[in-house]
């Protein structure tokens, strides 16, 4: 029996002694990265480190709560807003690092890690924000707030503080918040299950092609693109079109084969429909009535209400009254071209009604008979690292700014370029680009930080640390990474959110960068877009990638007269989608949906027209039950009102590039962060109110 104990003391020691070894080996755990600028050692993380730095971290943070709690001192915003703001430093930081690669670099370890730790954050979060001790010294804070001597960036901050905590329950009775706590927690389950189905979704589908006929109409950088990624997959001498945008949409424009069109699009178009394991359908009906019961518990009357109750647009009535002012105007146009359209099939003895999956390829035939012009023309010029490029010198124009490519610091993927950029010599922060599709990464593109820009609780700076990830078309065997002008413009836009980030100057993390609202979040990103077919800035980046000719001024002439070009379908389908988001949220009681008929009434509804799909149907809809755009997709045409005429600004001087008037925008935008009610910080940059005429009148839908 001794000898039993004995070793039975001496496995326990050493798995104590094994597992304090993974703890200080943990790089999260360290004070410091042992790093250049304390960026992440993506090197040294493993999938082991997560798990126990996310749960030390809850740790800590609920160490620094009952502090701030048992503090005998009466609430101020020191010792309590302050503190609250700084108690999760090392949540954090893990955080930052985690869903940054389970977005664009996961695998399964990481997807099951997710689905762990998701409850349990949400369980953390509840215990938070309902937590009556907590509430209380933070209420009598924001009660007695005019007594305090606080600046504007802490009376915005304490305010937001405040509602954040009745918005997530503290003023709820017991039974309430418990009930709160259950669906919160099972929505965090449902959004991790969204995601996985939908990336297994989008990588389960290929379209794999090898005779001569199945590639009739396509051109040859097209083929060389199919051909580098069948060979990547192991199938040499075939040809490989995947549901991902970049290989997608170049097969739709110019595919002859109409019935390989069809069966490319149904796979994008069915996505998470099909029935099977890897069916959203049921998963999105959940979401959508836990949160209308989300909403009425909170006193709310449906969850579109809850969420624009917090952003410029305040209300559903009036997200509404402004989409269907442009769908107004869009619809009509999306008719013509439709007409058009059939006209060239019944031209052509076509003998068929245009469908969906027609649409790129007739408009791609229009827009060559009426422009002579197409993506494969304009490719040469928007070389990848021409478009950065292009991209870096704007921003050294505009706000003094210089990115130098580091090659001394750790990645996460060997795709992924980092620069450090700097002011006038100083460290500004470092900024991450992660441009090509893989099945590790998810479809779209966005921009993220794995670190804020705020100063500690000592007062000094801490720099942030910014990603940009896109989908672009990758580079071919004997091409590098050509792009469209459409794949530009994204880089462009991302590139807007990223100096958002990077140029932030707040003192709190929660005022910091893009923490503003979802309506407002896409003025810095929309308006950088503006730019990317301005004359003065393609003679500096879009130069053919052969030569090193820049864009002749013909084509830049085409492509600015093309920018209106189908704009009819391009505002339907977004507005479709952001109408649909918006049907789901103005549920007024939780009631069980059927996703296929709510998805064709909602369209029947507005008069969709049967040719074209909203841009995202509900079940690979991530923006919305996978992301933070719930009744919120509205936001990137809101925005558009702002950047179209923030963008006038700059015209209106003569001067594209009026250092002037981009001082102007950091210190009254991109600097303040969320530190100042957006609309209050519009109005100090251009000095009124913005109208919609710039956007009706850049989309080319202004009535005459």
């Amino acid at each position: 029996m001794k000898n039993i104990l004995f070793l039975t003391a001496i496995v326990l020691i050493l798995l104590s002694s094994c597992k304090q070894k993974v703890m200080n080996e943990n790089p999260f755990l360290n004070e410091k990265y042992n790093t250049p600028f304390e960026v992440p050692p993506f090197d040294k993380i493993k999938a082991a480190h997560y798990m126990p730095a996310f749960l030390k971290g809850m740790e800590e943070q609920k160490n620094a709560i009952k502090k701030i709690i048992s503090n005998p001192e009466p609430p101020t915003f020191e010792n309590t807003i302050k503190a609250l703001e700084y108690s999760d430093e090392l949540l954090s930081k893990v955080s930052g690092v985690f869903y940054a690669l389970n977005s664009a670099h996961t695998n399964d370890t990481m997807q099951a890690i997710n689905k762990e730790i998701a409850p349990l954050m949400a369980r953390h979060r509840d215990d938070i924000s309902m937590d009556d001790s907590l509430f209380q010294r933070i209420k009598l804070v924001y009660e007695n707030r005019d007594k305090f001597n606080l600046t504007e960036e802490e009376k915005k901050l304490l305010d937001d503080t405040y509602k954040s905590f009745v918005r997530n329950g503290a003023a709820l009775s017991p039974e309430n918040k418990e009930k709160l706590r259950k669906i919160n927690e099972e929505l965090s389950l449902l959004s991790v299950k969204f995601g996985e189905n939908l990336l297994a979704e989008t990588n389960a589908f290929k379209l794999i092609l090898e005779k001569e006929e199945e590639l009739a109409g396509l051109p040859s950088g097209v083929r060389d693109q199919a051909a580098a990624l069948a060979k990547s997959m192991g199938l040499d001498g075939k040809y490989v079109f995947t549901i991902q945008v970049p290989s997608m949409t170049p097969f739709l424009q110019y595919s002859d084969r109409r019935d390989l069109r069809e069966k490319l699009f149904t796979a994008y178009f069915m996505k998470g429909d099909n029935d099977n394991e890897r069916d959203n359908k049921a998963i999105i009906a959940q979401i959508a009535k836990l949160r209308a019961e989300r909403a009425k518990l909170l006193g709310y009357k449906n969850y579109a209400s809850y969420i624009l109750e917090r952003n410029m647009a305040k209300t559903p009535e009036k997200v509404y009254e402004f989409l269907l002012k442009i769908w107004d105007a869009a619809l009509p146009v999306a008719k013509k071209e439709a007409a058009a359209q059939q006209e060239i099939i019944d031209r052509e003895g076509g003998k068929f009604k245009l469908q969906p999956w027609d649409w790129w390829y007739y408009t791609e035939k229009i827009k060559k008979d009426k422009f002579n012009l197409d993506d494969e023309i304009t490719r040469p010029y928007f070389m990848i690292d021409n478009v950065i490029n292009g991209m870096f010198y704007l921003a050294s124009r505009l706000y003094n700014l210089k990115f130098n490519e580091r090659t001394d610091i750790p990645k996460y993927h060997p795709d992924v370029k980092t620069y450090e950029v700097t002011r006038d010599n100083k460290h500004v922060g470092i900024l991450m680009i992660d441009n090509y599709p893989r099945e590790s990464k998810r479809g779209g593109a966005w921009c993220g930080s794995i670190r804020s820009q705020y100063r500690d609780s000592k007062g000094k700076m801490v720099t942030p640390v910014v990603y940009i990830v896109t989908n672009s078309t990758p580079p071919s065997a004997d091409k590098p990474s050509l792009l469209t002008a459409e794949e530009a413009s994204t880089l462009f836009h991302e590139f807007g959110h990223a100096l958002h980030d990077l140029l932030s100057n707040t003192t709190y993390p929660g005022t910091s960068g893009t923490s503003v609202p979802r309506d407002f979040v896409e003025l810095p990103s929309q308006i950088m877009e503006h730019w990317v077919l301005e004359p003065e800035l393609l003679e500096v980046y879009a130069k053919h990638y052969q030569t090193g000719e820049v864009i002749p001024p013909e084509i830049v002439d085409k492509l600015d007269k093309a920018q209106k070009f189908n704009m009819g379908f391009i505002t339907v389908e977004y507005l479709a989608a952001a109408l649909l988001d918006m049907d789901y949220h103005i549920l007024n009681e939780p009631v069980e949906i059927d996703i296929r008929e709510f998805e064709k009434k909602s369209m029947e509804k507005y008069g969709l027209i049967p040719e074209i799909k909203p841009r995202y149907r509900s079940t690979y809809f991530n923006h919305i039950w996978g992301g933070g755009y719930a009744a919120g997709y509205y936001s990137y045409i809101w925005c558009e009102i702002l950047d179209s005429d923030a963008f006038q600004a700059f015209k209106e001087t003569g001067d594209i590039f009026n250092r002037e008037i981009a001082s102007k925008f950091e210190k009254e935008i991109l600097s303040k962060g969320g530190s100042r009610d957006p609309y209050d910080m519009y109005i100090a940059f251009r000095g009124r109110e913005p109208g919609i005429d710039a956007l009706l009148e850049n989309r080319g839908l202004k009535q005459e």
